[in-house]
């Protein structure tokens, strides 16, 4: 295997080797003679011969000579080439920046102009310009490269590096600086454009989490401050520097919502530092915004290195912070501030010229390294919560298995005190049961003994024992069942009653007179009709036992089709309803209201001397 890798590698690397032993030289060279610069007018007139023409070396920034200078300059470069004989031209020009705008002539020939010389100018200060050349654009000898310029000072007003030569290495040249001037930055933004989207749905999904909030802020004021070094429209700024102003303040803005992430991630708590960087941040943007153009450099420098050392500073301490922590979601972020600060110290010194360097790593490294941190840390959170979800699932499951246990006991006792409960009610409702029914008919028994003129016969004797037997079986079999039949009538529900006191009421001398309809509007229910039955039987019994009367009336009536009502009235003795009640003493009393009341009936007792009334009004289901 190892034979054939290295096989593998020698048939890439032999043609190579050959195309570059046996490539020809060049077929045509060019020279640059002289290159010379000179302040313009604002009409963008070209300087004559005379005009005060100084020698300068490209890349060329006019601040050093020109202090405070903003307007037009030219560029003069001279330069000749040389073809080999019968060989056809191939030469091409690259000038790697222009800023803010300009135009290009070769000879006396325009061969490029941006849109926009006068303010809002176009901004083509980070974008390459290529073009290949032909005959008709250049003469035999000296050939003359004339660049116009227009730059506002404080913003490194001036041109780049210019190289004429061979066109397939200078476009080699020119496609190497469009991957690192405009692709790498492009590829930055949506990086963090993506990431910073994300980072704000996880925020808005849930609003504790901070840190995720403060990284879209940071992500947001970061992709504005990185398209201003691609931008080539001044829309919406109305100058160039109006531009320079609000890339300065997103910067601001960014460093510190970037401060604000790493302290909430690391969910440290300094108030006061975090009032100072408010502070600062503030009077930055008020200067920022009210500095006058003539001290633009000094605010644009100020607004630069201020929020650098805030974010030095920030990504040396967070290290530290994480190492105290020992929490490795703070490890991975204390990482990639520290690839941070090498790039970004690196970067700054190399603007500052403190550096010799062609290229920068911050468009690149930043997003890259900033990507794979926080996707590690959202791995590492995801593994955690979906641990800490497994934890929760086990002590659920445990919960509730104890819950269960206890549920299972509880509803045990439960069952046992509703049997208990059921077996009192049942006592209860058939004390009720007894005391109305056999009660009652115990009560005729006794009358008719009473009444009677002279010993009762056996045969007598044993009907009245059968009634008594009858009565009691009705109780057993029927009680409070609510399986009972409904009479089919209510002369038919009435029929015992009335045969049962009738023969009492007959024997007493009591006129007793029975009113109820031919026929139910809505019957009754089974458990509404035996609490009835028990009703009437209960207060015809006290009529005979204490009221003494000559004449009782019973009436059944539906004035309506969902409401019954039944009244008893008797001409006896009568009695105090509200003393009777707020003694307690009568059994019946309390009998009767209890079953009215359960069957969802209500009870109104009036009585004076010679007139009581007791009045049931039962709500029936239609």
């Amino acid at each position: 295997m190892k034979w054939a890798a290295l096989l593998w590698w020698l048939t890439l690397l032999v043609p190579a080797w050959a195309q570059a032993a046996d490539s020809p030289p060049a077929a045509c060279t060019a020279q640059i003679l002289s290159v010379q610069s000179v302040q313009g007018d604002a009409d963008g007139n070209r300087p004559d011969a005379a005009a005060n023409w100084q020698p300068v070396t490209l890349p060329d920034n006019w601040k050093a000579r020109w202090p405070d200078y903003s307007g037009t300059a030219w560029y003069r470069i001279d330069w000749q080439h040389q073809c080999s004989p019968a060989a056809e031209l191939d030469l091409a020009l690259l000038i790697e920046l222009v800023n803010m705008a300009g135009e290009v002539y070769i000879n006396d020939s325009l061969i490029w102009r941006d849109a926009q010389l006068t303010e809002p100018l176009t901004r083509s200060w980070n974008m390459p310009r290529y073009w290949r050349l032909s005959d008709a654009l250049l003469k035999e000898g000296s050939n003359t490269l004339w660049v116009r310029v227009v730059g506002v000072a404080g913003q490194s007003p001036g041109i780049g590096k210019v190289h004429l030569g061979e066109a397939q290495a200078l476009q080699q040249l020119y496609d190497k600086l469009w991957q690192h001037n405009r692709t790498l930055i492009m590829v930055n933004i949506v990086i963090t454009a993506v990431m910073g989207g994300l980072f704000f749905c996880i925020w808005l999904s849930n609003r504790k989490q901070t840190a995720y909030g403060w990284y879209a802020m940071m992500a947001l004021f970061w992709v504005l401050f990185i398209y201003n070094v691609v931008a080539t429209d001044p829309w919406p700024f109305p100058n160039s520097a109006i531009a320079a102003k609000a890339n300065a303040m997103a910067l601001v803005m960014y460093v510190a919502c970037f401060c604000m992430f790493t302290w909430r991630f690391g969910e440290q708590s300094m108030p006061r530092v975090e009032k100072t960087l408010w502070f600062v941040s503030a009077a930055l943007l008020l200067m920022l915004v009210c500095m006058p153009t003539s001290a633009l450099e000094e605010a644009l420098a100020l607004g630069l290195l201020l929020p650098a050392a805030f974010f030095f500073i920030n990504c040396l301490q967070f290290p530290f912070h994480a190492w105290r922590t020992k929490q490795r979601e703070h490890q991975i972020l204390a990482v990639g501030l520290l690839i941070f600060f090498v790039v970004a110290a690196y970067d700054l010194l190399l603007m500052m010229k403190v550096i010799s360097g062609s290229q920068t790593f911050t468009p690149f490294l930043t997003s890259l390294s900033a990507m794979l941190c926080m996707s590690a840390v959202l791995g590492i959170r995801h593994a955690n919560n979906m641990r800490r979800i497994e934890r929760f699932n086990q002590e659920l499951e445990k919960g509730i298995d104890h819950a269960r246990t206890e549920l299972g006991a509880t509803l045990e006792r439960e069952h046992k005190l509703v049997l208990t409960n059921t077996r009192l009610q049942e006592r209860l409702e058939i004390a009720h049961d007894l005391h109305d029914g056999l009660g009652g008919s115990l009560v005729r028994m006794m009358a008719m003994v009473e009444q009677a003129d002279k010993p009762l016969q056996n045969q007598q004797f044993l009907s009245m024992l059968k009634l008594i037997r009858d009565d009691l079986r009705q109780t057993i079999d029927s009680g409070s069942s609510s399986g009972v039949k409904v009479p089919t009538t209510p002369g038919e529900w009435i029929a015992p009653l009335r045969h049962r006191f009738m023969q009492l009421f007959d024997e007493l001398d009591i006129e007793a007179t029975w009113q109820v309809p031919e026929a139910w509007h809505t019957p009754p229910n089974a458990l509404q009709c035996l609490a009835l039955t028990r009703l009437v039987e209960e207060a015809l019994i006290n009529i005979v036992k204490h009221s003494r009367a000559g004449r009782v009336q019973l009436q059944l009536q539906q004035p309506e089709p969902a409401v019954l009502i039944v009244s008893i009235e008797d001409d006896g003795v009568g009695f105090d309803v509200a003393a009777v009640r707020q003694a307690g003493i009568s059994i019946g009393m309390r009998s009767m209201h209890a079953r009215i009341t359960a069957v969802n009936g209500t009870l109104d007792v009036r009585s004076v001397a010679g007139h009581t009334t007791l009045t049931a009004t039962l709500q029936l289901a239609n």
